[in-house]
């Protein structure tokens, strides 16, 4: 197994954060990813718009997976609504 960053951003929300942080530890719990550690990083301004939303609620979750699990997890994510963006990151020792 590998450890991975995975910077996530949420809606503002607190519904839309609250389920879709829940889906997230699912999805990744039931792909056989271990959460390592969980940094709040807060609300920020996007660099972009995205869905038209100019804000986001940032989460940094360090992560073990295979790595074959890695796309598998891609793929979900993607249709998870109460996620904005994602994105995974090999952590090098």
């Amino acid at each position: 197994m590998r450890r991975y960053e995975l910077t996530v951003i949420f809606p503002l929300e607190e519904d839309q954060h609250r389920a879709g942080r829940e889906q997230l530890t699912n999805d990744l719990a039931s792909n056989g990813a271990e959460i390592e550690k969980t940094d709040e990083m807060g609300d920020r301004d996007l660099a972009y718009e995205i869905k038209k939303r100019t804000r986001g609620k940032y989460v940094l979750l360090t992560i073990k997976a295979d790595p074959a699990k890695i796309t598998v997890l891609d793929r979900i994510f993607k249709l998870n609504a109460n996620l904005l963006k994602y994105l995974f990151v090999r952590f090098d020792e």
